[in-house]
């Protein structure tokens, strides 16, 4: 176990390193995290110093990071989709909430939110073993529209569009965040409506909205 100190530096080390694509220096951390925790990381060796003063992840150290970003990610969808946290709280109670996330209960709550991708603000969440088989262990509170039952209904939570002209023809037939829509039939095609108007889309596009259901006993 580390600090909770530790694993936000582990955090900060994984992002600037796979989303900025910039390299971590002992000199930056320093400034941004304190001498503290990189001195507990280097002692349970999970990172190392190489040249330049380069800041590396060590195995262990990114086995530690990957679970941390993956925390943080699942506690912000959590309290996005299921909670109804406000935007602008939910980074700052997120990294309270993440150190909670003991192994196990964050694939637990992965599986209740079915499995997502990508945290609110679109970054990818890390995959875990329960992803792999996507067993539902838990009923689900968040699944895909192709998941319901013809006649279940709920919110839309989000949507997981990596193609932007498919984005656009969801947003087009009113498919929004906060929408309510109800599924009505799941063959040949699934049939859906939201509001007053109904649509049939393939599954590709099923699978890529998420609903927060509204009867989940």
């Amino acid at each position: 176990m580390i600090s909770e100190k530790a694993q936000e530096v582990l955090e900060s080390i994984w992002s600037i390193r796979d989303e900025k694509g910039e390299k971590v220096t002992l000199e930056s951390l320093n400034k941004k995290e304190g001498d503290a925790p990189i001195k507990e990381l280097l002692k349970k060796k999970m990172i190392e110093i190489i040249e330049e003063k380069v800041i590396k992840l060590t195995p262990e150290g990114e086995r530690g990071a990957r679970d941390a970003v993956r925390r943080h990610r699942l506690a912000e969808r959590l309290l996005a989709d299921v909670l109804d946290v406000g935007e602008h709280l939910i980074h700052e109670t997120a990294c309270q909430f993440e150190h909670h996330l003991h192994r196990g209960i964050d694939d637990n709550i992965c599986t209740l939110l079915g499995h997502p991708k990508l945290c609110p603000h679109g970054k990818q969440i890390p995959s875990g073993k329960c992803c792999e088989g996507k067993e539902p262990r838990l009923i689900k509170i968040v699944s895909p529209l192709s998941s319901l039952a013809p006649g279940q209904e709920g919110r839309i939570a989000y949507i997981q569009a990596s193609d932007q002209k498919k984005l656009q023809k969801m947003m087009a037939m009113g498919v929004l965040p906060g929408q309510s829509i109800s599924l009505l039939q799941s063959f040949p095609s699934y049939l859906f409506k939201v509001g007053n108007s109904q649509f049939a889309v393939d599954e590709t596009i099923a699978d890529e909205i998420f609903v927060r259901i509204e009867d989940v006993t």
